[in-house]
């Protein structure tokens, strides 16, 4: 569905209705049937998850602007009010559309022999089953809470299913029943969402948890006599912004542990609930919640947090899903040499999830056992539940080492994680840095300093062993000392932000970033008007900046070739513009890698790292950009943008407007084709060693 802007005089979208385009993107790959079943699932998940999000910083940041009435000018409350607007016209259609897939996919569901019972829908066999289940796990997590009773609901859980329920007591005196409404919250955290039944009819069957309490509600209501039931699910989503305590007498951890609580307290700013719940029941839940004109209020189906469907039960047919790639073992890091002294002899790389994050694990371990280590400093910012990343920086801190770590404590949703993480850390005896007050440090740097030459990593995504397995992410390992020094002074300047510092080979912001790259796109219009081959290749996740939106259109209309491939928020309008090409890829890995080449007359420049361009990225973090040297990490950054560009399978036309069609030509599926790639690169790599 596209935006109502006209197409002659837009030239910048807002950076929040790109992202419903792209999050479309994620709902039309669950649209096609050439994807596995079961995967079409788990893109309807992400889909849901990523709106909940989505309204629960974004959507919220917009509405206090729009409410506020100090402060914020005029023009920028005028302006949040129709992005809200909007927002909440796309989100309409496309929840319609969601509700339309959902039931698509469940349909194909059951063709292949994995269908979804209702309360209703039950054999004996299967009514005894969840009898047991309440009574073994259930009762006791089933606590209904009369909704008079309820000063307000916005007061709980946002994580949460909520079912409504319509109690009808009928006495064999009255005529008409007593109506009385009640809260359940339902009990998924104790059970999961999915419940496997006894199969029948040749059937696997599951049932959402939010059935099972449905089909229990005589249980739960025990000893009220006769009474039948409705139930009707409604779910709400919060402003998730933290208030930070600026009272000097609260250390770093404090503030921030007290933000985490402040945000369980936020305004609901949306609410969806199953179209089919009568009026005068849902004006008491929204009156409940407090809502406002300014918030979106959608009606649904029968299920909401539709998010769980990402871990759907898959009833043992694993052929419902993508083939597996097992991660490549790069054959040079795992030779019996010492892998610092192979990082000496030329620049490595790992591309995950295609190479196997435990490269890098292995880099980390030997550092920690290694005599001629004396220091190791990291940037954190997201990590896994059980960090082994973590837990050999503490090895290292056992064995002597000087180990430092820089931890983001305001990763968004991941504050509590970081907290805990940075406690034990400090038990363990790692110096642990809070990083630069106002300034995010998302840069993804891990420095080595030992007696036979010092080891730097530069990545493009989190050090993070979950992520690794679903995220497209680069890391180059360099001893590089030109490289290896500037990677030491971004960890200086962390310490000592105001201290002057300057960078000939990093491109780190804040500091100057954004300059150098607007310099790179005026080389590339120089040349242009020189007559000189220019263009600019890249991929990267984000692009809202509006400096450097003006600046890339100021290029292509100087003829330089400028193709993008573009995961998320993109503030260009491609299809207004001669000599742009946006593609956008959803496949079964997230495409999170950030990849710079520009012709630089003839002798291409690459870059890679961590930053997007978006202002919070150039100017509000602590980012870094890493020249790349090394020709075959060159030719492979080159490969990756081409066969992005290329993709025929997953990527879609980027306009600007939202249509997402699928870029023509024959079928090729970029992600497929670098696996295979790096699969007979390995196996050729083998050969010539053995």
């Amino acid at each position: 569905m596209e935006s109502k802007k006209s197409r002659k005089d837009c030239r910048y979208v807002e950076r929040d209705l790109s992202w419903m385009y792209f999050n479309r993107r994620i709902l039309q790959e669950a649209e096609k049937q050439n994807v596995p079943v079961l995967e079409r699932m788990s893109f309807l998940g992400i889909y849901s998850n990523n709106l909940d999000e989505f309204f629960r910083v974004r959507v919220a940041s917009l509405s206090r602007i729009a409410e506020s009435k100090e402060k914020i000018p005029k023009a920028d409350r005028v302006r949040a009010k129709a992005t809200i607007k909007e927002i909440n016209r796309l989100n309409a259609a496309y929840n319609k559309e969601f509700e339309h897939t959902v039931g698509v996919v469940t349909d194909d569901l059951a063709k292949h022999g994995i269908r979804l019972l209702h309360e209703t829908d039950l054999n004996e066999e299967q009514k005894t089953y969840i009898r047991r289940l309440y009574l073994d796990k259930l009762n006791g997590s089933t606590n209904p809470v009369w909704l008079n009773e309820i000063k307000e609901i916005g007061d709980t859980d946002d994580d949460s299913i909520y079912l409504a329920v319509k109690r009808s007591r009928w006495q064999a005196d009255k005529k008409n029943p007593t109506i009385t409404h009640a809260l359940i919250k339902v009990p998924d955290r104790e059970v999961g969402r999915f419940v496997v039944l006894p199969p029948s009819d040749g059937f696997a069957n599951i049932m959402y948890i939010d059935d099972v309490v449905r089909f229990c509600l005589p249980l739960i209501f025990i000893g009220a006599g006769k009474c039948t039931y409705e139930a009707y699910s409604f779910k709400f989503t919060k402003d998730a912004e933290m208030d930070i305590d600026n009272d000097l007498s609260y250390g770093v951890v404090q503030k921030v542990a007290k933000g985490v609580k402040s945000r369980k307290r936020g305004e609901p700013i949306r609410v969806i609930y199953d179209e089919r719940m009568p009026k005068d029941l849902l004006r008491k839940i929204m009156s409940k919640l407090n809502v406002d004109q300014l918030d979106t209020i959608v009606s649904g189906g029968r299920y909401q947090n539709h998010k769980d469907l990402m871990g759907f039960p898959d009833c043992g047919k694993s052929e419902l899903r993508y083939p597996s790639w097992t991660p490549i073992v790069k054959p040079e890091l795992e030779t019996e040499d010492c892998i610092l002294d192979t990082i000496r002899g030329k620049d490595r790389f790992l591309h995950v999830p295609y190479h196997s994050f435990n490269s890098f694990i292995r880099l980390l371990r030997e550092a920690a056992l290694n005599p001629d280590v004396r220091e190791i400093q990291a940037t954190l910012y997201r990590l896994a539940k059980d960090s082994k990343v973590v837990n050999t920086l503490i090895c290292a801190a056992r064995n002597g080492k000087k180990v430092t770590v820089v931890i983001e404590l305001l990763a968004r949703f991941d504050e509590e994680s970081n907290i805990k993480w940075s406690k034990r850390m400090q038990e363990a005896g790692i110096e642990v840095v809070f990083g630069v007050e106002g300034l995010k440090v998302h840069s993804k740097l891990v420095y080595i300093n030992c007696k036979g030459g010092d080891i730097a990593c530069i990545g493009t995504g989190n050090f993070h062993e979950g992520n690794a397995k679903i995220y497209t992410d680069y890391m180059v390992m360099t001893a590089r000392p030109t490289l290896v020094r500037e990677v030491k002074k971004v960890f200086e300047f962390i310490r000592k932000p105001f201290k002057p510092v300057r960078f000939r080979e990093l491109l780190v912001s804040p500091n100057d970033m954004k300059p150098r790259i607007l310099r790179l796109i005026d080389n590339e219009i120089k040349n242009a008007k020189a007559g000189i081959d220019a263009w600019i290749r890249m991929k990267i996740n984000h692009i809202t900046d509006e400096d450097v939106v003006e600046r890339l259109y100021d290029a292509a209309a100087a003829g330089v070739k400028i193709d993008i491939v573009l995961r998320g928020n993109c503030s260009l309008m491609p299809s207004n513009v001669d000599n742009m090409h946006v593609v956008g890829i959803i496949d079964r890995y997230l495409e999170h890698s950030r990849i710079l080449i520009f012709a630089n007359g003839g002798t291409p420049r690459y870059y890679m790292g961590s930053a997007d361009w978006m202002p919070r990225n150039l100017v509000n973090r602590v980012e870094v950009l890493t020249p790349v040297y090394d020709e075959d990490l060159q030719r492979d950054l080159a490969r990756t943008v081409d066969y992005g560009l290329r993709d025929t399978t997953n990527g879609r036309i980027v306009d600007g407007f939202g249509k997402n069609e699928m870029q023509q030509g024959e079928p090729f599926r970029s992600q497929e084709h670098l696996y295979v790639d790096y699969l007979k690169e390995s196996q050729e790599y083998n050969n010539i060693r053995n």
